[in-house]
């Protein structure tokens, strides 16, 4: 492989300020190439809207509220949408019901989706067997048999710096059952700060640390891994490898 390896952080958010762009120019410095902004409520569709690579959706904590619509011409994906009752067991049929809407949506219009699921295994897979999709499951914290559930599915796995937090085995462990070539990074900026700058504001620069530990973790090195998972998100969103 020659040339520096390149990274792509499949998942940030966006503050919509002067900051976005500092925040672009030192995931550039760092190898962080591309970036997918994701929206996920208004102002978050709002602050992704002007990147080149972007999803916009809404999330389950926009369930039961009147949601402006959606332009989709140029966005890269549907995202992030799904469900979390972790949080939010109380909405679980608005939730279910807005995931699905959207999930025929992304059928509709031929795009990619940008899952969030945390405690729904069940209602996840359960729709996204109903309503058939291709896309990422981001920011993955379930266990090896739940990645290999999406994964049959045909889903691409994002791995976020949750990965180097000490108390997610899960996640270690289901970052094994990941095939090469459907392995995706992502920061989920600003939160979930890898280790060694947990307890700061996550950017994008940020993911050389977490990609750098999978690629220990994984026994790859870490240029093939970068690369990797570069071109895997290119695939998934159809874009061109080669232009960045």
């Amino acid at each position: 492989m020659s040339g520096a390896p390149r990274l792509f952080d499949t998942h940030a958010h966006f503050s919509g300020t002067a900051e976005d762009a500092a925040a672009v120019d030192r995931a550039a410095t760092a190898g962080v190439v591309r970036i997918m902004a994701v929206g996920g409520s208004e102002e978050l569709n709002a602050a992704a809207a002007p990147f080149p690579v972007r999803a916009l959706g809404y999330d389950r904590d926009q369930a039961g509220r009147d949601l402006a619509p959606i332009g989709y011409e140029g966005v890269a994906a549907v995202g992030e949408i799904g469900l979390d009752y972790h949080y939010s067991p109380d909405t679980r049929k608005a939730q279910i019901e807005l995931f699905a809407m959207q999930l025929e949506l992304a059928r509709r219009i031929d795009r990619p989706i940008v899952v969030h699921t945390r405690d729904a295994d069940a209602d996840t897979l359960g729709l996204l067997r109903e309503i058939p999709s291709r896309g990422i499951i981001h920011c993955f914290t379930g266990s090896p048999r739940f990645c290999r559930d999406l994964l049959d599915l045909g889903f691409m796995i994002s791995i976020s710096g949750i990965v180097t937090f000490r108390a997610a085995d899960n996640v270690r462990e289901s970052a094994l059952v990941v095939p090469d070539d459907r392995l995706l990074l992502e920061t989920d900026s600003p939160y979930l700060s890898p280790v060694p700058v947990r307890g700061t504001p996550n950017e994008p620069a940020n993911l050389v640390h977490t990609a750098k530990f999978l690629a220990v973790l994984r026994g790859a090195d870490y240029g093939e891994l970068a690369e990797t998972t570069f071109r895997n998100a290119c695939r998934t969103l159809g874009l061109d490898a080669s232009t960045a």
